[in-house]
């Protein structure tokens, strides 16, 4: 039932639902007051220099919507938003033509990752999580007191002292529809992230008999096609006590404290005329003349919150809206923030910038959002097999101050050549972020690229340029990134795998200390401390040609010297951790690795009885396998697997994520979740959740 409602500057709420005290940013972006009098700039999303990037607020919601107008239809196409004119979509037609590791997550090295919240010392591990103390949504969390888990439409509360199932919580009829649950978690509440809605942001093109295409199950016009958030209190049996739904899909969450902030990104919501029989020019026109008629409805994102039995709509207002010199009209990026110690979840207060963000890290005291167009030109410079222009090969960063309570303030921005891996290719240490970027094609026969680190600093309103160093592995692609101090890691790979070591005390010359070749690469680099550094990756021939999964320790405490002392493969294996990080555990205590394993094919690991053998011949098995790693090398420890619910010894589901408590591995699946000694290795206890 919708209650009755008061009109708030930017949004509608339902009276009795009070506002979050934790304010939102947008895209990184926040809103500065005060505006320009130029004209519409050219209409593409293009990172310019640094001291270009300006973010104002439109005078007025007419003047809003008129250049929003101007510079949709410069970028419109005969097929509408997206890859040489057609309609860009979220989710599952993400990025053609690059693989993302974009909830890969990393460390900045100041302090180990396994020292994120709640690991050495406390008796529990954390989410391997980028920054110690911001934590990231993940599908697991503990507090070693409970560990919560979202799986196929339903949230989990074990108790890890007894080992029960102590609650279980419906979010979804019939699951998630294919769309992964994620959480957050801080004392009696869980925030829970639905990436729900489908794929597309756009309203799918009309045939010219004037029927809708839109394949079954797509959103209808008046849908709210997003991410739903779902706040659950856990004093008890969990239950939800507020829900938050918004137009879009989810780009990322970060959480440090109470205050989570929450990144969304959109599109207009424009039908597309479909005319298969109308030229190019043809298809443009009309797509014009579509955004002729559109209104400023038709952009700005729309919201609904319940609680308390009580629904409100709301719609980002046109003063909460601001936009960088350039942008395309084609999307728009909105940060919520909420408190989770709040009595409600609230309406987020968002706010809302005219750009795209694919990328997001956060320090804690500050947050970065980052973007690239690398999903409009790449589709059709892969077709074509051509390099891509400088122009578009950059990648937008926005920096925001986040160390107070309230709004997020926006302080910086700047443009690098180059795109980003995932997260791990920013790294903020003694007041510079350092930025790990390729550029150039690296794709064909004959691949032009190379990868660069920038060193910039905050001077005012942009982040300068003050040291950087290029021409690392050309022709190849960064394929990992970590920044531990002073030092940079930089993995590329096309036949074989260079780890550079780079020096970056020195912000204004940075330079390569070391480099090491050898087969293979290195997707995840994981501090291991005293000059040790792990790595997860794929072993390859002296061609490329990947061989399986394979586990690497590095020596890099001389920086000129970097070697490794000993390699585990594990033929015609994959690992969940080499896309990501949130499933790789390191426990130092006991000097323990833990990685999930996907194999294909009798043979798993070199030493007999290391890992159950069971199931078909040529399909495939699912362990998580535990490592005890010195400088002697690795040395198995022992693997566990999950029967699925069907019981069958042959059917084993994938491993997930795993987390200590207590002295007791527990290792999750979509099957359930299962205790296993870490003295012993010896199973203690299992709980079935399918």
């Amino acid at each position: 039932m919708t209650g009755s409602s008061v009109h708030v500057p930017g949004r509608t709420a339902t009276t009795g639902i009070p506002r979050i005290a934790g304010l939102a940013l947008v895209a990184g972006l926040a809103l500065v007051t005060g505006c320009t009098a130029e004209p519409v700039p050219p209409p593409h999303d293009r990172a310019v220099s640094a001291g270009a990037f300006r973010l104002v607020a439109f005078d007025s919601c007419a003047e809003a919507l008129q250049q929003l107008k101007t510079a949709a239809k410069t970028s419109v196409g005969p097929w509408g938003f997206g890859p040489n004119g057609g309609i860009r979509t979220f989710g599952w037609a993400e990025k053609s033509g690059v693989m993302r590791a974009d909830a890969a997550s990393g460390a900045n090295g100041q302090v180990p990752l396994s020292a994120a919240p709640g690991a050495e010392g406390s008796g529990y591990s954390g989410t391997n999580t980028h920054e110690a103390g911001v934590d990231e949504p993940d599908l697991v969390k503990t507090d070693g007191k409970r560990i919560v888990t979202v799986s196929r439409g339903a949230l989990y509360v074990i108790d890890p002292a007894t080992r029960r199932l102590t609650g279980k919580l419906k979010l979804a009829p019939g699951g998630f529809g294919g769309a992964e649950g994620s959480l957050l978690l801080q004392g009696d509440r869980a925030l829970v992230l639905l990436r729900e809605g489908w794929g597309p942001v756009v309203k799918p093109a009309v045939p010219e008999g004037g029927g809708r295409f839109a394949p079954p199950g797509a959103p209808k016009p008046d849908d709210i096609p997003g991410p739903r958030l779902i706040m659950v209190d856990l004093s008890g049996q969990p239950k939800t006590i507020g829900e938050y739904r918004i137009d879009g899909n989810l780009v990322d969450a970060r959480q440090v404290g109470a205050t989570v902030r929450v990144v969304v990104r959109s599109a207009p919501r424009l039908t597309f005329p479909y005319q298969e029989r109308a030229t190019d020019e043809q298809r443009t026109a009309a797509a014009r003349e579509i955004i002729d008629h559109a209104t400023l409805d038709d952009w700005l994102p729309r919201y609904e919150v319940t609680a308390g039995g009580r629904t409100s709509t709301g719609q980002v207002g046109c003063d909460r809206v601001s936009r960088p010199a350039t942008y395309s009209g084609a999307s728009l990026v909105t940060v919520l923030s909420f408190d989770l110690g709040a009595a409600v979840l609230g309406a987020g207060d968002p706010v809302t910038v005219l750009a795209d963000g694919d990328t997001v890290y956060s320090t804690g005291p500050r947050l970065y959002v980052a973007n690239d167009q690398r999903w409009r030109v790449l589709p059709m410079l892969t077709a074509r097999n051509a390099a891509p222009d400088p122009k578009d090969e950059t990648t937008e960063i926005y920096q925001f101050d986040t160390s107070g309570p309230g709004t997020p303030r926006y302080v910086a921005s700047a443009s690098v050549p180059g795109w980003l891996i995932n997260q791990y290719a920013m790294s903020e240490w003694d007041g510079h972020l350092r930025v790990a970027t390729t550029s150039g094609r690296t794709w064909g026969a004959k691949p032009d690229s190379m990868s660069s680190v920038y060193v910039l600093r905050a001077d005012g309103r942009t982040l300068t340029r003050v040291g950087k160093i290029t021409g690392l592995g050309k022709g190849e692609r960064i394929h990992a990134v970590r920044f531990v101090g002073g030092t940079g890691y930089v993995v590329t790979f096309r036949q074989t795998d260079p780890l550079y070591t780079v020096d970056l005390r020195e912000p204004a010359a940075p330079k390569v200390s070391g480099e090491l070749k050898i087969n293979g690469y290195s997707a995840y680099l994981h501090p291991a401390g005293d000059g040790r550094l792990l790595g997860v990756g794929q072993e390859a021939t002296d061609r490329g040609r990947v061989q399986g999964t394979q586990l690497s320790l590095f020596d890099v405490s001389d920086p000129a010297k970097p070697t490794r002392i000993s390699q585990y493969h594990v033929k015609k294996g994959q690992s969940e951790a080499e896309f990501d990080p949130h499933a790789f555990l390191y426990w130092p205590a006991e000097r323990l690795v833990v990685v999930p394993l996907t194999v294909y094919g009798p043979s798993i690991v070199g030493s007999p009885g290391a890992v159950d053998r069971r199931g078909v011949a040529g399909g495939p098995s699912n362990v998580a396998l535990a490592l005890r790693v010195d400088d002697g090398g690795f040395t198995e420890v022992g693997a566990v697997s999950h029967t699925q619910a069907n019981g069958s010894p042959y059917d084993l589901a994938p491993i997930r994520r795993s987390l200590v408590v207590d002295g007791v591995l527990w290792t999750v699946s979509d099957a359930g979740l299962k205790a296993t000694s870490l003295a012993t290795m010896k199973t203690l206890g299992w709980l079935r959740t399918a």
